[in-house]
């Protein structure tokens, strides 16, 4: 069975909301039109993930956030304390279930009196409380190299580890925001030695587990779909394993498990 994902979602709503989401979040928030998502970040000060997502702008000073893994509360608290004299609210919704809709534009978003859905090219997600759940998004979005960040891996990856700027979640060329400089730096300096992988597993692993090789910590697994027989997985691993397991027979890790990456995505 897929994993499951509940929607963690949570709102930015005021004068200044956008303004606050643009020197807060990675992406350009500034840019963005009423009636279109982005994925964006919420990075710590060392330019690690604390938070990922959709963001959404419903109106002009309504935001609205789906989280790709993690709490709502706790991101709603901690983002509070930046707030100071800004002009907005900010609220963790209730949990609700994902479901698949139709096709619609890619970024576009369709609010029907407060049920939200994001538009993905082949298919859309959408809210819809919690008792009506359906994954069908979930494997067009592995594939493609959406990432989850389960909440043991909350401020312990960089962008570049889940090729966060080829989803244009994270920028360079805007005003700063928290981590980045480092976001720069591994930017126009390079070296970064984690990448992100679409792989086959020959075992389930849950989100958040440490991947390890000999006692050593390899990587990490950030998001699963078992269907039938074949566990397939988006993982960030070392970079110097990637060729080994990218091979004809995959690569041998700790506790009999066995990966074999698919497919790889740049930093």
């Amino acid at each position: 069975m897929p994993t499951t994902h509940l929607a963690e979602t949570l709102w930015i709503e005021g004068p200044d909301a956008v303004a606050f989401a643009h020197a807060q979040f990675s992406s350009k928030v500034s840019s963005l039109e009423v009636g279109q998502w982005q994925f964006s970040a919420w990075l710590d000060p060392k330019g690690r993930v604390r938070a990922l997502f959709h963001l959404a702008r419903v109106a002009d000073d309504r935001l609205f956030v789906l989280l790709r893994g993690g709490d709502a509360a706790t991101v709603v608290d901690a983002l509070r304390r930046f707030v100071f004299r800004s002009r907005l609210t900010l609220t963790a919704a209730s949990p609700q279930a994902l479901a698949t809709g139709t096709a619609m534009p890619m970024h576009a978003v369709h609010d029907d009196a407060g049920t939200i859905s994001l538009g993905c090219g082949t298919h859309s997600m959408r809210m819809t409380g919690r008792d009506n759940s359906d994954e069908t998004w979930h494997l067009p979005q592995l594939h493609a190299g959406w990432p989850w960040l389960p909440a043991p891996l909350s401020g312990e990856l960089l962008p570049a580890s889940l090729s966060l700027q080829r989803l244009q979640a994270v920028a360079v060329d805007k005003g700063c925001y928290p981590g980045q400089e480092i976001v720069a730096r591994l930017h126009f300096r390079g070296g970064h030695k984690r990448h992100m992988h679409r792989v086959i597993l020959s075992q389930t692993m849950p989100p958040g587990e440490v991947l390890r090789s000999e006692g050593h910590e390899v990587g990490c697994v950030l998001d699963t779909n078992q269907s039938g027989d074949a566990i397939e997985a988006l993982v960030v691993l070392h970079g110097e394993l990637a060729p080994q397991a990218a091979g004809a027979h995959g690569m041998q890790l700790d506790g009999q498990l066995t990966l074999h990456i698919e497919a790889s995505w740049p930093a």
